[in-house]
């Protein structure tokens, strides 16, 4: 009598893990296939802007504006200037959008590239800006001229001619390169998938939502890379900063 119970309680269990298996696989498809369509729709919205239909790129721009508005914010944190740069972007659009190849890449990923290049610009550009500020100044720290005619500018100093330099000194460089190889053997200890998303999400800029359709995988799977590949990354480069501390301390 028992060994029918305890028969019968495994095929009850084996059903139940044969049928949560397809309702993964269906989700998973059924993203894809979501994704799909999408690129497919935005393609198609770049193909007819490409011949200047007004339509399309007014309907290209509501699929596509949160998203890009999103990745400039976080490059360039100034919102009125994060502003400009997105109609900086699609005024790109309309004059490049023959440009895009879709046999090379997806509408997405084109126009992420792009808004990227122009936050990056807007940063650059702010940085920069020449502040006006006057470079002489008066020798005594009073007044400027005198009233003795030509003597005023002889009491006057160049004031960036006492300005500690910008350039980086033989430590600052050492110290740099050992952060960098460090981060590069960090980077080197991770899977490659925790590579890939960490590279999508901060040096492209992606979200996590757009790293998982770049990847075709599921989204729950691309965010526990992330976490555990950062996670891996602090701590090996705490690691490596402490073990650069104390060949300075010896130094």
């Amino acid at each position: 009598m028992s060994q029918h119970s305890d028969g019968s309680g495994a095929g009850t269990n084996n059903a139940s893990n044969a049928t949560d298996a397809p309702d993964t696989t269906s989700a998973a498809n059924a993203a894809n296939a979501a994704n799909a369509a999408r690129d497919d729709r935005l393609a198609e919205l770049m193909a007819r802007v490409a011949r200047a239909d007004r339509a399309a790129f007014e309907a290209l721009y509501r699929a596509t504006s949160a998203t890009l508005f999103g990745l400039v914010l976080r490059i360039n944190r100034e919102r009125p200037q994060a502003e400009e740069v997105l109609q900086e972007i699609y005024i790109a659009v309309w004059r490049q959008a023959a440009s895009f190849d879709r046999q090379r890449g997806q509408a997405l990923a084109w126009l992420t590239a792009l808004a990227r290049h122009r936050a990056i610009d807007s940063v650059r550009r702010k940085a920069g800006q020449p502040v006006t500020i006057s470079r002489f100044g008066a020798a005594g720290g009073g007044g400027g001229g005198g009233s003795d005619g030509g003597g005023g500018d002889a009491d006057e100093i160049d004031l960036l001619e006492r300005l500690p330099s910008d350039e980086p000194g033989p430590l600052d460089l050492l110290d740099d390169a050992s952060r960098a190889h460090a981060l590069e053997r960090c980077m080197d200890g991770l899977s490659g998938e925790q590579r890939s998303s960490l590279a999508l999400a901060y040096y492209q800029g992606l979200s996590h939502a757009e790293v998982a359709a770049h990847l075709s995988q599921p989204l729950g799977t691309v965010k526990s890379w992330v976490r555990r590949g950062l996670q891996s990354l602090r701590g090996c480069l705490d690691r490596a900063t402490q073990r650069l501390g104390r060949v300075g301390r010896v130094a």
